[in-house]
């Protein structure tokens, strides 16, 4: 049976939440997730200012009726599902290796 926050003391939670391993991991996430958040802000605000104040730019035909705004508005979607991709794999190689280290080890402690 895994090993809960209801199983195990304040004392305990505190240490794993201070070891250097847990550490590492929170340093990790957030070495991924802030810049890449942060990105993707910035594109999507670069999209939603281009859309209010560059009409002429947004409207210009591509190819028919297809433009420069719908291109960049489906480029929206394709970068969510990337930015979910990219995140999917660096948690299966950075990420998940580390917390599964930490729960065999406080599972171990509380047995």
């Amino acid at each position: 049976m895994a090993a809960t926050e209801h199983d195990l003391g304040h004392e305990e939670w505190t240490r794993v939440h201070s070891s250097p391993e847990f550490t590492r991991l929170r340093r990790r996430l957030r070495g991924f997730v802030f810049p890449m958040t942060a990105l993707f802000l910035g594109w999507y605000l670069l999209y939603v200012l281009l859309a209010d104040y560059a009409h002429g730019f947004m409207s210009t035909k591509l190819v028919g009726n297809f433009n420069v705004g719908l291109l960049l508005g489906l480029l929206q979607f394709v970068s969510t599902f990337l930015i979910t991709g990219l995140y999917v794999r660096f948690a299966n190689r950075k990420l998940d290796p580390v917390a599964d280290r930490i729960r065999e080890d406080i599972e171990e402690e509380a047995r």
